[in-house]
């Protein structure tokens, strides 16, 4: 009877509401692309992910004597990853950053430089630094004829397996270091439903709209995430030049990536000492460089103009990033507001690296906050800017809360021994004092 009670202990079917109820809440933005969105991509997305959503929050409700969580995460990640990016891919549908890739890692295969000198569209321009054409070397390499070919050259598929191999990788080393929620957490017993383990919890970060939507349809800024977790935790586990090489990838991908140098810097300064940190600053400049320069050297001003001045809305083409964000309304009214926008940008960048110095982050979430703060105040104060690009710094904000989470308790301890009377030694030998042979202790 105890035994049964425990199993339906209370808080197990608000639990499982909850659950339901983010999934329906996923289905329903979802099921919003197919009406109001001009892009097939995402109509096609919001489609088949709107139905796996829904079957995730039927599933997750169901009576079950395992963890019905790992079913419903299963279908979610089925309908709104797996299915959409095989139907996309098949059809040959993606956003436009994805020829961006397969261009720029052809480029990069016969000349070097993934930059045109003279790009004429839009679609011409490469904005992201050497390292992201990598992802489109295999397209390059292998072709598009056939599934079999298109999918193991598809940058999608490589931007999905970097930022999966890095929240792995990050898992093991943060589970290895420090407590986090073990295995035996994922029972289906009501003590624990609101205790997820970190495994878990991640696979339901990647099903989530926030990743899935831009996994299946474009995947440019997730190598970046699945780095940055990787370099913070490398950061968090004192091993400053591991750290510096992660991030020298990421930085070598996109600049956007830069200010994770001085959080993840200052994060080993205040923790591992300032031989560490130097360590760290060391790698993550050198292979900057190596990984930048040959690019560079090649072709310097149209990496300039495409890497720098586009994306800041000051190149001879129009970017596409176009949300009405703050710095995008500012840069909207001229010169003056473009001006205005770089100033305020310049200024949160300022404040969040006299925050770094004064106050260093000392532990995993409070360095993912300070970047996740630095990279959201960027993107709604950069003069062009999208909506998706916010994704970067909620991602790591709950990443960094995921890895950190306790081990769920232990059962209750048992009553404590009673202590034994101590011996008195006599000339007859060794007896028990006289309250233990009046009866035991009192």
């Amino acid at each position: 009877m105890l035994t049964h009670q425990a199993h339906r202990a209370p808080g197990a079917g608000g639990h499982r509401w909850y659950w339901c109820a983010g999934w329906l809440a996923s289905a329903a933005w979802a099921a919003s692309f197919p009406l109001v969105s001009s892009l097939g991509p995402h109509r096609t997305w919001g489609t088949v992910a709107a139905v796996g959503y829904l079957a995730a929050a039927v599933t997750v409700l169901l009576p079950s004597r395992r963890d019905p969580r790992t079913g419903s995460i299963a279908l979610a990640l089925a309908g709104a990853v797996v299915l959409p990016l095989l139907l996309l891919v098949h059809s040959g549908a993606a956003q436009s950053e994805v020829g961006v890739i397969e261009r720029s890692g052809s480029l990069l295969v016969h000349q070097v430089s993934p930059y045109l000198d003279d790009p004429h569209t839009v679609g011409e321009v490469t904005p992201y630094l050497p390292a992201m054409a990598l992802l489109g070397v295999p397209r390059a390499l292998l072709g598009a004829d056939g599934l079999p070919a298109r999918l193991a050259g598809e940058p999608r598929v490589w931007c999905a397996a970097v930022l999966l191999g890095g929240l792995w990788l990050a898992h093991r080393l943060l589970r290895a270091a420090g407590p986090d929620t073990g295995p035996e957490a994922g029972a289906d017993d009501g003590r624990r439903w609101g205790a997820v383990p970190s495994g878990q919890a991640l696979a339901a970060l990647v099903a989530s709209p926030v990743v899935a939507l831009p996994l299946a349809v474009s995947g440019v800024d997730l190598p970046l995430t699945g780095l940055l977790c990787l370099a913070l935790a490398l950061a968090a586990v004192g091993r400053p030049t591991a750290t510096g090489l992660v991030l020298a990838a990421a930085c070598a991908m996109k600049w956007t990536a830069w200010p994770a140098v001085a959080v993840a810097v200052a994060l080993l300064a205040g923790t591992a000492g300032r031989r560490a940190a130097a360590r760290c600053l060391g790698a993550a400049l050198l292979g900057t460089a190596v990984l930048v320069l040959p690019a560079a050297v090649l072709a310097p001003g149209p990496m300039v103009d495409q890497v720098l001045a586009f994306p800041l809305g000051r190149g001879g083409l129009r970017t596409e990033a176009a949300s009405p964000l703050p710095g995008k309304l500012l840069a909207d009214l001229g010169t003056a507001g473009w001006c205005a926008a770089v100033a305020l940008l310049l200024l949160g960048g300022l404040a969040v690296a006299v925050s770094l110095v004064r106050r260093p982050p000392r532990d995993l979430v409070a360095a993912a906050d300070r970047l996740a703060l630095g990279l959201g105040a960027a993107f709604l104060l950069a003069p062009a800017g999208r909506f998706g690009y916010l994704a970067l710094p909620a991602v790591l904000a709950f990443w960094a809360r995921v890895m950190a989470a306790p081990r769920p308790a232990g059962p209750a301890p048992g009553p404590a021994p009673i202590p034994m009377p101590p011996l008195r030694e006599d000339a007859a030998g060794p007896t028990t004092t006289r309250s233990s042979q009046e009866g035991g202790v009192r």
